[in-house]
């Protein structure tokens, strides 16, 4: 069932072959230096480009699908998770207008998404509001023939590297005193008067992606910038995370594979006791429960990608494989800086990388409690969200 076709496994070496020449030797310096590698970002995708693949031909993209673009995720990640984040989430944001939008957003705003020219943020979660999207209380008010939007967003990636484009705005958009808030999505193109992208963050990973907060105050659209139609936010953003789910597992899956990798090449290397380490059966133990979690990773991943491809994916196992393949990751970084000992505790080590990279996966597009929450939900149990 989960066998690559040979067209799939060609894209899969593909990227892996650049991702560990171009990227691997250089994820160490991007980790600390703390900066969007923009240069470089350009150059995979006139290279081998990976933005392009799960768009349609029609928008210039090679017409393939959330699996094949998972493959690359994946290959990324294995050698730069905070890398493979970036891409992930420009391409999350071209399918999210590729879905949603209209004629003019896709021929305006798709291309440079698709050809990696550009990159583009989903301007959702704020200070006291991630995963419960209707405590939002960023507002858009109708002023004449345009929508005034006014508030502020948090932890938002790729809102301000120096090709970002546009950033898509989760607003309110019912009355004030309405007894159920409803909001629409918004495309504010990069440059919009009243729009403050504000100070970077200083992160424990993933210090390489864009990540800043967003201040609204009065920043003015048109009607053409409402991506869908008016209230059908929500239902948007929702869809826009169930697909990246798939996406974050390929990401969380790239660096179990990258801790497994690296435990492997250093107990076979590193002598302790007159023999290697890879001969001392707990150092086996913790390898091979690595191992397990990793191909468990794969299976439900690659499942959740197939079937979202065939428009069957439930949210019950897209929630299962986020949940599953964010949780182990930490835990496999953290057999890796085990099994590595002192060293992997140095922040010279990959490893010691890995381990503060993968955590914010288990927060992020919807946090491990929110996953188990829908999760139990699906199995019926008595679940209530608000």
């Amino acid at each position: 069932m989960f066998e690559l076709t040979q067209d799939q496994k060609t894209l899969q070496n593909t990227v892996r072959e650049w991702a560990q020449s171009e990227l691997a030797p250089i994820a160490f310096e991007l980790d600390k230096k703390a900066e969007f590698p923009t240069d470089l970002y350009l150059k995979m995708n006139r290279d081998i480009g990976v933005c392009a693949i799960p768009f349609k031909e029609e928008h210039g993209g090679l017409g393939l699908g959330i699996l094949e673009m998972s493959l690359a995720i994946e290959e990324l990640a294995r050698a730069d998770q905070t890398f493979a984040l970036s891409a992930m989430v420009a391409v999350a944001t071209g399918l999210t207008l590729q879905s949603f939008g209209s004629d003019m957003q896709k021929q305006e705003y798709l291309p440079g998404i698709v050809a990696g020219t550009a990159v583009g943020s989903i301007a959702g979660t704020e200070p006291q509001a991630g995963s419960w999207t209707a405590g939002f209380t960023t507002r858009a008010d109708r002023k004449g023939d345009k929508w005034s939007i006014s508030g502020e967003k948090a932890f938002i990636t790729n809102s301000g590297t120096d090709i970002t484009t546009y950033n898509l705005v989760a607003a309110v958009t019912s009355p004030k005193d309405a007894a159920k808030s409803k909001m629409s999505l918004f495309l504010v193109p990069a440059g919009t008067p009243g729009v403050t992208i504000g100070k970077s963050y200083d992160k424990l990973g993933w210090r390489s992606s864009d990540t800043h907060p967003i201040y609204l105050d009065g920043a003015e659209v048109g009607d053409e910038m409402m991506v869908g139609n008016e209230g059908d936010g929500r239902y948007i953003v929702h869809k826009t995370y169930q697909s990246a789910r798939c996406f974050l597992s390929a990401c969380a899956l790239g660096l179990s594979q990258a801790c497994l990798d690296h435990s492997i090449a250093y107990v076979n290397e590193r002598q302790a006791f007159g023999r290697s380490l890879g001969g001392l059966q707990m150092i086996q133990k913790m390898i091979a429960d690595m191992a397990v979690k990793v191909e468990t990773s794969r299976l439900l991943a690659r499942s959740a990608a197939m079937k979202a491809d065939a428009g069957t994916a439930s949210i019950y196992e897209l929630a299962m494989a986020k949940y599953y393949c964010c949780e182990s990751s930490s835990e496999v970084a953290d057999l890796a800086v085990q099994v590595h000992g002192g060293y992997g505790f140095m922040n010279d080590c990959p490893v010691s990388r890995y381990a503060r990279d993968t955590r914010i996966t288990r927060i992020g597009d919807g946090s491990s409690q929110i996953q188990t929450m829908i999760i139990a939900k699906e199995l019926g149990l008595d679940v209530t969200f608000t």
